[in-house]
């Protein structure tokens, strides 16, 4: 790992690409559904674990307990707003400074911060379809059924557009991101470790200049990437915005 001035590489990068991680998400005051002290007690009000209920198994054969879960857990979570580190990161492309950002999260906070260019691999909880016929279906629509939400066309439970357990993530999505990845001479990595998911997918497609590494926790893998930051992913990114900010106004 070296030293170098971070705002200069991202200023000198033809390509930026950001892997936004859980950690960034839980800056924002998210819970850590699957993770945290909230997964026990989703298990002793459900019955179930997190992975079992938000399975795709789940959906299809226990569509009534599925759809109190997701909308009393899932949805009422992502009631909170992006958080100042999400602006930021739009701060930060509106200065040219980031290009595109990939991420597993399903509650769309970068786009909701204004951020361009997101690649959600497992989807968000915005975009809602009918199986049967392909009618779209805003979130709020999901939130006023009294039970099972169903297609005004044709009755048939509508399909929160996730990726959930026990389900493969699309082909095309997966594709689309490894070209993003391909594309970048610098990878700014936030808020997970490079072991997580997201970056197992990812990483390998890499050939860039710099990978930077923003997260809370030490890990093993840390010497993988060319610079690493200990701290907030949230208050990284505000100090790059104050940065950029007093370079320009001197």
């Amino acid at each position: 790992m070296r030293e170098k001035n971070i705002l200069q590489i991202l200023r000198d990068s033809r390509y930026t690409v950001v892997l936004s991680g859980a950690g960034l998400m839980a800056e924002s005051g998210y819970p850590l559904l699957r993770d945290g002290q909230e997964s026990y007690e989703i298990e002793e009000e459900y019955g179930y674990s997190f992975e079992e209920i938000f399975s795709s198994g789940f959906y299809s054969a226990r569509k009534e307990l599925f759809f109190r879960f997701y909308k009393e857990i899932i949805l009422k979570a992502v009631e909170t707003p992006p958080g100042k580190g999400f602006h930021a990161l739009k701060t930060l492309q509106d200065y040219g400074l980031i290009d595109s950002v990939i991420t597993r999260r399903i509650a769309g906070l970068e786009e909701r911060a204004g951020c361009r260019n997101v690649l959600n691999i497992r989807g968000t909880v915005f975009n809602n379809t009918c199986p049967s016929c392909g009618r779209k279906y805003p979130v709020e629509y999901i939130k006023a059924a009294k039970s099972v939400p169903l297609c005004e066309e044709c009755l048939v439970a509508i399909r929160p557009h996730v990726c959930l357990y026990g389900e493969m993530i699309d082909n095309g999505v997966i594709t689309r991101a490894a070209e993003e990845v391909e594309r970048a001479d610098v990878l700014l990595v936030l808020g997970t470790s490079l072991t997580s998911s997201l970056c197992g997918q990812l990483l390998q497609y890499f050939n860039g200049n710099d990978m930077i590494l923003v997260t809370d926790t030490e890990h093993y893998s840390d010497q993988r990437a060319d610079i690493v930051i200990y701290g907030r992913s949230d208050e990284f990114l505000t100090g790059m915005v104050s940065e950029y900010e007093k370079e320009n106004k001197d």
